[in-house]
């Protein structure tokens, strides 16, 4: 069984390498997150036995972590006040998408109550189909429908950026290794592991990510922690990160396909219209600059979306405190909020 399992991780891997050596061939952008994504997507698709690799597929979201926390300077927390206008906005933003999104489930999807409110809100894929389940949804429906959001978001938001806001997606998201003191490395490494692990102990929500980030926040704030983690490391999170969602259609049916997933992508270009309503806003009144407000508010996860700002050259804090925001406010809300809909509507 677990030889079986390690063959299946194999070929996932090498179909993901596979992906990346097409795109880099082809000159196409982000061949590591891109290139192993659409790669495995199509393999799952085709009925290729693939598997997720598991715990390394988790901590590649402590490095994105680290990298976060490492960019929380003293400087940059003298600048927090003047983003409460833009992160008030958020509330708004998610009792939007849940107005439009669970009556959109329910009429054109047939999704029961419960997996509409779940597939609706805007959370973490993982954390909405735990809830979900506590309460009786349908867990194929709702998660097919969040990996599907990140999917089209990750496919999306790219090319937005590049066509709209003009981004060369080119930025170095990391020095070389080589370039970086053992000491740093070492710290990194110790601020990804022990976060994590402490972080998953005291049962916080996206531990593999939360944990290091707020342990790297705090050696950098001390002076101890100067640098982002490697380039090299930081490519293989997009790797893994690219692998886990085209991995997430394996065994998905056509019919699957034509009602949940196609539920799901148009789903997203609703959220789309919100999406670029609120950006249009923020940026309007100055609350935000065109890029930032962009990736703030994209409706993606918390993960993709610091990736894709590393990538972009964006001003890393100001995405992942909105995104952290929104997170929790879903993560809290959302059982509170369906707890007083169910007893409204038996």
């Amino acid at each position: 069984m677990a030889e079986g399992l390690r063959g299946r991780q194999a070929a996932t891997v090498l179909i993901g390498a596979a992906g990346v050596a097409l795109f880099w061939l082809l000159h196409l952008p982000l061949p590591f997150l891109f290139g192993p994504m659409i790669a495995s997507l199509a393999a799952a698709l085709l009925g290729a036995r693939l598997a997720g690799l598991g715990q390394m597929s988790v901590a590649a979201r402590s490095v994105l972590g680290v990298a976060i926390g490492a960019s929380v300077t003293p400087a940059l927390v003298a600048q927090l006040p003047s983003m409460l206008a833009s992160v008030a906005i958020i509330p708004v933003y998610v009792a939007a998408i849940g107005l439009v999104g669970v009556p959109f489930f329910r009429r054109f999807c047939g999704f029961d109550l419960v997996t509409a409110f779940y597939a609706a809100m805007p959370g973490g894929a993982a954390d909405m189909t735990i809830f979900g389940a506590e309460a009786g949804a349908n867990i194929r429906q709702v998660s097919l429908v969040h990996v599907t959001r990140l999917l089209v978001i990750m496919v999306v938001g790219p090319l937005v950026l590049v066509s709209v806001y003009g981004v060369e997606l080119t930025h170095p998201v990391g020095r070389p290794a080589a370039d970086i003191p053992l000491s740093e490395l070492a710290v990194m490494a110790a601020a990804a592991l022990i976060g994590w692990k402490v972080a998953e102990r005291l049962g916080l929500f996206g531990a593999a990510i939360l944990g290091p980030l707020i342990l790297a926040m705090a050696l950098s704030l001390a002076g101890v922690l100067h640098m982002r983690p490697p380039r090299e490391a930081l490519l293989a999170a997009q790797f893994l990160i690219g692998i886990g969602i085209g991995t997430s259609y394996v065994g998905v049916t056509l019919r699957e396909l034509r009602e949940t997933v196609a539920g799901g992508a148009v789903f997203v270009l609703i959220l789309a219209v919100i999406a670029g309503a609120v950006t249009e806003f923020v940026t309007l009144t100055g609350l935000a600059p065109p890029v930032e407000g962009f990736l703030a508010f994209m409706p993606g996860g918390q993960a993709e979306m610091s990736m894709l700002a590393l990538i972009a050259g964006a001003d890393l804090s100001f995405v992942v405190v909105h995104h952290i925001t929104r997170v929790i406010l879903v993560l809290t809300g959302a059982p509170i909020l369906f707890a007083l809909v169910r007893r409204r509507r038996p």
